[in-house]
């Protein structure tokens, strides 16, 4: 049965493959650069014992900006921009998935379902120890560290990134092993496919029941970029109380989720399942309008040239 709805949808099959590498990796760096502070930010939330070093979002942005400067927001972003590889692997999975699961249901939701999640299990598997690595270096503060790893100084001088980069996999192989690197990827991966399972189908049935009720010559972008923060706002409030666990897994060096859980919720109660859920949110806000439109955008510039006229795309 085809889905009814008034927003055309983009499939593999419409693209220029090279098109759409090149310009989505252009384009996954600009958005990588513009969201990173706030990413690091709902890290130090979550990690910090009940409100300890920051009181919010907000209190985390002046007082890092003021102790470390802007240098401080970026603190391990030269590691994360590795994980553009695992972005491309992404947007392929899912463009495949949905044409493979298409043979079998041509329903929209279910498509977006399961190629969200299998999307997440294969960039999950490449993020994870870029993440364990930069997340270390996120804890990094003027002076300390709020991890178990601190950057050593060497005579007093300020060590350049990639050394401290090479002393963070240093000191993770030595305490934990190869597996130090993984630390958490279970946890990861019970946050981020269920995210992403999620974030597809709540971003199309958004853009199509703001369809319903705009104008017909309302621009699809335009619905697309509201549909976008939405999903995005819907997927995090039910997955960020598995992301705090995730990022004290990865951070802290513990090896279990549900001893972790518990800890949580004896010393911080329900609340706790609830921090940088807003620093979260307001990054997912600008990011998945940026992505959103620029992804939507990005598929319509690569699209085959003999179908850039076939239809109102």
């Amino acid at each position: 049965m085809e889905d009814k709805r008034n927003i055309p949808i983009i499939e593999w099959e419409h693209l220029d493959k090279r098109k759409f590498y090149v310009f989505g990796i252009c384009m996954t760096m600009m958005i990588r650069v513009s969201v990173y502070p706030f990413t690091l930010i709902r890290t130090r939330l979550q990690v910090q014992k009940g409100k300890s070093l920051y009181n919010g979002t907000f209190d985390a942005f002046v007082k890092i900006l003021r102790t470390e400067g802007t240098v401080g927001l970026y603190r391990g972003f030269l590691v994360n921009t590795f994980t553009l590889i695992s972005g491309q692997c992404y947007v392929t999975t899912y463009e495949l998935t949905r044409k493979y699961v298409s043979r079998y249901n041509n329903n929209n939701a279910v498509k977006s379902l399961v190629a969200g999640g299998s999307a997440s299990l294969v960039a999950q598997s490449i993020t994870v120890p870029i993440d364990v690595i930069s997340q270390h270096l996120m804890m990094q503060r003027k002076g300390e560290s709020m991890g178990r790893f601190k950057v050593q100084n060497q005579d007093g001088k300020r060590m350049l990134v990639f050394g401290q980069t090479k002393d963070i996999i240093v000191q993770i192989f030595k305490a934990d092993g190869f597996r130090g690197f993984y630390r958490g990827y279970v946890a990861s991966l019970l946050t981020y496919i269920p995210n992403s399972a999620v974030w597809w189908p709540f971003y199309h049935f958004y853009a199509e029941q703001l369809s319903s009720l705009t104008p017909k010559d309302c621009p699809h972008l335009l619905l697309q970029a509201i549909s976008g923060p939405l999903a995005a706002a819907t997927a995090s409030t039910l997955t960020n109380p598995m992301d705090v666990i995730r990022a004290r897994v990865q951070v802290e060096g513990k090896s279990s989720i549900i001893l972790t859980f518990r800890q949580l919720m004896a010393e911080e109660g329900p609340w706790g399942l609830t921090k940088g859920l807003s620093a979260r949110i307001i990054s997912a806000t600008p990011s998945t309008i940026v992505i959103v439109v620029g992804y939507e955008t990005l598929k319509k510039l690569s699209l085959r040239p003999e179908l850039v006229d076939s239809r109102h795309w």
